[in-house]
């Protein structure tokens, strides 16, 4: 970080997930954004600046919070960036459909201290549903200012600037609750001697409900008799009170919140339920949500991942560009100019950096993987996903995970590695572990599911062998891991976005910065893997290697040629997939044998990138169990496929 920003007043976005909080970010940083863990944590922080009346302020995304009370690793450190930064403005950013729900939280900011503007976004679904809000009177009871915004179209965006520009701290406003709550808050704010980040009285509400964090904080920064007479007030309130002083609290401000929005908030009598609302409902429901996910998955994945990402667009780059025009040009030229077979075999040969390597990577993967994105961008700006997430919870409780776990296990059909960081979003150890042994067995990336539609396609009935195999082998080994794995079971609740039309611009960048994000990522891998396999055959160590695969190669009824993408699958699936492809134009498999290599070489070890990301998120231990797991398990399920398959005759 540069001295300039370290120097530049901070404004902190804060707010629940899914109200618009990236959005306003991106809008108000542009492009200049860095993403980090936060110090000591696993958890990303977007940090940018922006210009704002000829000042520089430095802009903070925190992670989605509920409330400043943390419950999960995301909420603690959202916490945690309000405790240790000094901001010039705190911009709480709430959905305005769901404003009732969202300002008990917006007290709890006002009653820390914090220098908060109240951003109340997504007006326009707001008013679409007959709701109408007086802004000018909620800034009035509230005291703070108080912006109306939809970020997605910069509505509001000139107002919300200026009221970053005119901040200047006043006393904040205290909201009254009830006579023996307000009679405790009091008893304990004149005990507290420090001077803290939180005022005197959020500090003594979080004392009463028992947050740790702040017992820490308190502990250090008071005296220790002192430290122990708060202690002994606060157990004796809880004592005296018996009743669960979280709720308590929690349904007071919800009272207050309730009084002050009578006079602000009006809602039509009668209003016709906007299409929007009805197909978020469909795609909720499982009788309508799963004829929809139907389609979503055969529309687009299989028709435009698989059949125009695989098929067209590679059958164009791999077979018609490359194989016919840029290869013959290039492995000529090396051939003129390089004399040496060493070098030779290492630029152009069968393991070449241009062979392999690049024609790997811009042919046939970078094509599956745009595809995929896009349509990923698609139905991430239409809000689908947290309804997906919805949808699907109850049958991912079955195997030890909940409906949040349906990000990262989409993501996993573009990129797994990625996918595998993702899963640190998750609550529990338990559902973060399950995950990841889900991710690296029985979701393809992209580019290797984009290869197998292409092939399996072509084969009547192999891609619904396929298909129904990785799922039961999904569902059963998930459903083992939640009754087999000890810990805490996930909690799920999720906010929802409207549901909107995709702007083409959104969609646009998305797609654009995660191909470039994940080309920049794969080239550098593909040629690395394409140099360790060159010196694997120049050393003869690659002959090795395949002879002592090949037994086990030859057991599940493949051919020993298909050795090599199995090595080629550890260093990247997409590897292992083109040489499946390669395999198949050259003749060499029947339709049993490439049903069951594509299932086996799905189940099969993650690639190296991911193996590294699992090491990173999971710890050497249990990526190494998780490996020796997968790779005993994906022969074995190849084995019972080819037995099956070969004695019913099912793909002959």
């Amino acid at each position: 970080m540069s001295d300039k920003q370290q120097t530049a007043p901070k404004v902190i976005l804060v707010g629940s997930p899914n109200v618009g909080k990236s959005v306003l970010f991106n809008v108000l940083t542009g492009a200049y954004t860095t993403v980090s863990n936060y110090p000591g944590t696993s958890v990303e922080v977007s940090r940018g600046s922006c210009e704002i009346a000829a000042t520089n302020y430095e802009v903070l995304d925190t992670p989605g919070m509920y409330s400043i009370m943390p419950i999960t690793e995301e909420e603690r450190v959202a916490r945690q960036i309000l405790l240790n930064e000094t901001p010039h403005a705190v911009l709480h950013v709430i959905d305005a459909r769901n404003i009732e729900r969202m300002l008990p939280m917006t007290l709890q900011l006002i009653e820390a201290g914090l220098p908060i503007i109240l951003v109340v976004n997504i007006l326009d679904e707001a008013k679409r549903l007959g709701m109408q809000i007086d802004l000018k009177r909620l800034q009035l009871n509230l005291g703070v200012p108080v912006v109306g915004t939809v970020m997605k179209r910069k509505q509001g965006l000139a107002e919300l600037q200026q009221a970053i520009a005119d901040y200047s701290s006043v006393p904040h406003k205290t909201f009254t609750y009830g006579s023996d709550l307000e009679r405790d808050v009091t008893r304990l704010a004149v005990m507290i001697k420090g001077d803290y980040c939180f005022s005197k009285r959020a500090t003594s509400l979080l004392l009463m409900q028992k947050d740790s964090d702040v017992e820490q904080l308190i502990e250090a920064g008071e005296a220790v008799t002192d430290y122990e007479q708060l202690k002994t007030v606060v157990h004796d309130i809880i004592f005296e009170r018996r009743a669960d002083l979280h709720l308590q609290i929690s349904m007071e401000r919800k009272k207050v919140c309730k009084q002050m929005l009578e006079s602000v908030v009006t809602q039509a009598q009668q209003v016709e339920e906007p299409f929007a609302e009805k197909l978020s409902r469909w795609t909720m429901n499982p009788w309508s949500g799963a004829p929809i996910l139907l389609l979503v998955v055969y529309f687009g994945l299989y028709k435009f991942v698989g059949g125009f990402g695989a098929g067209t667009l590679v059958d164009f780059l791999e077979g018609s560009l490359f194989e016919e025009h840029i290869n013959p040009v290039v492995v000529g030229f090396v051939q003129q100019q390089v004399s040496a077979n060493w070098l030779f075999e290492l630029l152009a040969g069968e393991y070449g950096l241009w062979t392999l390597g690049v024609r790997y990577a811009v042919a046939l993967v970078l094509p599956i993987v745009g595809t995929f994105f896009l349509i990923f961008s698609l139905l991430e700006d239409t809000g689908y996903f947290p309804r997906l997430a919805m949808l699907v919870d109850r049958v991912f409780k079955k195997i030890g995970l909940s409906g949040r776990a349906v990000i990262p296990m989409v993501l996993g059909f573009g990129c797994d590695t990625m996918a595998t960081m993702v899963t640190r979003t998750l609550e529990t150890v338990r559902e973060r572990i399950i995950a990841t042994v889900l991710l690296a067995l029985a979701i393809p990336c992209s580019a290797q599911l984009g290869v197998i539609l292409g092939l399996l396609s072509d084969v009547p009935g192999a891609l619904m062998v396929w298909l129904s195999f990785m799922l039961l082998i999904f569902l059963l080994v998930g459903y083992l891991a939640a009754k087999l794995m000890p810990g805490e079971h996930p909690v799920f609740y999720m906010e929802l976005p409207p549901m909107r039309l995709p702007q083409f611009r959104n969609v646009a960048v998305k797609t654009l910065t995660r191909m470039k994000s994940y080309f920049m990522e794969i080239l550098p891998l593909f040629l690395f893997a394409s140099f360790i396999l060159w010196g694997l055959k120049m050393l003869n160590v690659l002959e090795g290697l395949i002879g002592t695969l090949a037994p086990v190669v030859r057991a599940i009824g493949l051919p020993d040629q298909a050795t090599s993408a199995f090595i080629f699958g550890f260093f990247r699936r997409d590897f292992g997939a083109a040489g499946l492809y390669d395999l198949q134009t050259n003749g060499l498999l029947n339709a049993t044998q490439l049903t069951v290599a594509a299932v086996t070489l799905t189940l099969f070890v993650p690639c190296i990138a991911q193996f590294l990301m699992m090491k990173k998120e999971r710890g050497l231990r249990v990526s190494l169990s998780i490996f020796l797991f997968v790779s005993v398990l994906a022969f074995l399920c190849g084995w019972v496929l080819n037995t099956f398959l070969v004695g019913t005759g099912l793909l002959a």
